[in-house]
């Protein structure tokens, strides 16, 4: 069977209307095509997976900090305690000295044992702590520009007390602190604000360091 194209006024050869290509992707013509995907949506399905992972990472833990610490009497001739830089095994920047020096006040503040920073040899004990992971995620964005409006930070650490010996006298390895920030969304006056949450954060952690130490014994 031979399929005759006709021609039209201009003497171009027409295609019959029922062997016509379909539309090109992405033109659908048909009302019961589905409505092309909002750039949005994907973003909001990510916010949506960030706060889900927090939601749970908190519900397991409880808020502030969670207490799992060991610990056996100090001995009464402790007087001096040497606190070392607090190891960071996470790719934050300089986060390991900014609660290394908020655990140094804490303790200078509220104990009455003397607070070295460097390994002289007089120490009786030392206390010493490891950040084992920093995780920061956003929480909303700003409907106007897209840009994120706020974020939430968590540290993860974990410290413990030591005798000159070598016997564990404190120890706690699961702290566990977050904070919530606001991002600004002026590019004029832009200021970081995840520097800020993380020092709220080492206040907080060294606040309950001391107090979980003290409580112990």
């Amino acid at each position: 069977m031979i399929l005759q194209l006709g021609q039209g006024e201009s003497g171009k050869s027409r295609v019959p209307r029922s062997i016509r290509p379909l539309a090109r992707a992405g033109q659908c013509r048909r009302p019961a095509c589905p409505a092309p995907a909002k750039p949005w949506l994907a973003r909001g399905t990510h916010v949506l997976l960030y706060v889900l992972t927090a939601a749970l990472l908190f519900l397991a833990v409880g808020c502030g900090y969670h207490t799992n610490a060991t610990s056996v009497r100090l001995p009464s001739d402790l007087h001096t305690i040497y606190v070392p830089k607090i190891v960071n095994n996470s790719a934050t920047y300089r986060i390991g000295q900014t609660f290394t020096e908020a655990v140094v006040r804490e303790l200078r503040s509220r104990t009455n044992y003397r607070i070295v920073t460097t390994n002289d040899g007089t120490a009786d004990a030392t206390l010493s702590g490891n950040i084992t992971n920093v995780f920061i995620a956003p929480l909303t964005y700003d409907s106007v520009t897209g840009r994120v409006s706020s974020s939430m930070v968590v540290v993860g650490l974990g410290a413990n007390l030591t005798s000159k010996s070598g016997k564990v006298l404190w120890s706690n390895p699961n702290f566990l602190f977050r904070e919530q920030y606001q991002e600004s969304t002026d590019t004029r006056s832009f200021f970081e604000e995840a520097g800020p949450a993380v020092q709220r954060i080492a206040n907080d952690f060294a606040h309950s360091l001391v107090a979980d130490i003290l409580e112990a014994f």
